[in-house]
C-alpha cells in the first residue's frame, strides 16, 4: 500500500530467491531510502517478511544466532514525520517439521516520535485462521498507527482465490503490490503469487 506518489511508484519482483520492491518508473523516484528494500527473504528454516529494510536486520540477526525480535532492538519506526510509519515484521519458522509464526510492530509512543513502543506476538497454527498487522488504523493527518493485537483473518485453501480476495479488499487508490505465499507443511514446497498494479 502507498499514499504518496513516491510510494505508489513501486512493484514487487523476485530476485536471487528474495522478494524486492523496485521502482516502476525510475525517473520518478524521489527518495529511495524508505521504499526500496528486500520485503521477504528465506533464512534457513525461517521465512521473513516486513514492510521495510528491517528484513535484512532480522536475517542478519538470525544468521548470528540472535532471536529475530531481539535483532529488531536496533530499529525503530520509520523517520517520516509526522506519520512515523510503524515497522511491521513477521517470521515463519519451519524447524524440524513444526510450524509457528510470530509478528512484530515498532511504533512511536506519541505524536512527536519521542520513543519507540515494541510489541511482539506469537501464534500456533490453526487450520483456516491467520493474523495480520497493518501500519495504520485509519486515515488522518497525521495517520494514526495501528492499535492492538493482530487481527484474525480467514484463510482459504486455494491460493488463487485467496490472492483475489486480498487484492480486491485493498483500497483501490492506495494498493500497489501483493505477494501471497503458500507452503506445504509436509513437503515444504512453496507456491507463490505476485500482483502489481503498475504492471
Amino acid at each position: 500500500m502507498g499514499r504518496s506518489a513516491n510510494s505508489r511508484n513501486r512493484i514487487f519482483v523476485k530476485r536471487d530467491g528474495a522478494l524486492f520492491t523496485e521502482p516502476f518508473d525510475a525517473s520518478k523516484v524521489e527518495d529511495p531510502s524508505l521504499i526500496i528494500y528486500a520485503a521477504a527473504r528465506e533464512c534457513g528454516d525461517y521465512f521473513v517478511v516486513t514492510n521495510g529494510d528491517q528484513t535484512d536486520t532480522i536475517v542478519e540477526g538470525i544468521q548470528k544466532g540472535i532471536l529475530w525480535h531481539v535483532a529488531l532492538a536496533v530499529r525503530t519506526f520509520e523517520p517520516d514525520a509526522p506519520n512515523f510509519t510503524p515497522r511491521i515484521s513477521a517470521v515463519q519458522n519451519f524447524l524440524e517439521g513444526r510450524f509457528y509464526y510470530q509478528m512484530s510492530i515498532l511504533k512511536s509512543v506519541d505524536a512527536e516520535g519521542s520513543g519507540c513502543a515494541r510489541f511482539a506476538f506469537g501464534y500456533p497454527p490453526r487450520p483456516g485462521v491467520g493474523h495480520f498487522l497493518h501500519t495504520y488504523v485509519t486515515d488522518g493527518n497525521p495517520i494514526p498507527s495501528f492499535v492492538g493485537e493482530p487481527e484474525r483473518v480467514a484463510m482459504l485453501d486455494d491460493i488463487d482465490a485467496f490472492t483475489d480476495k486480498l487484492w480486491n479488499a485493498l483500497d483501490e487508490n492506495n494498493k500497489i503490490s501483493l505477494y501471497v505465499r503458500y507452503t506445504d507443511l509436509k513437503t515444504l514446497e512453496v507456491d507463490e503469487r505476485i500482483v502489481n498494479k503498475n504492471r
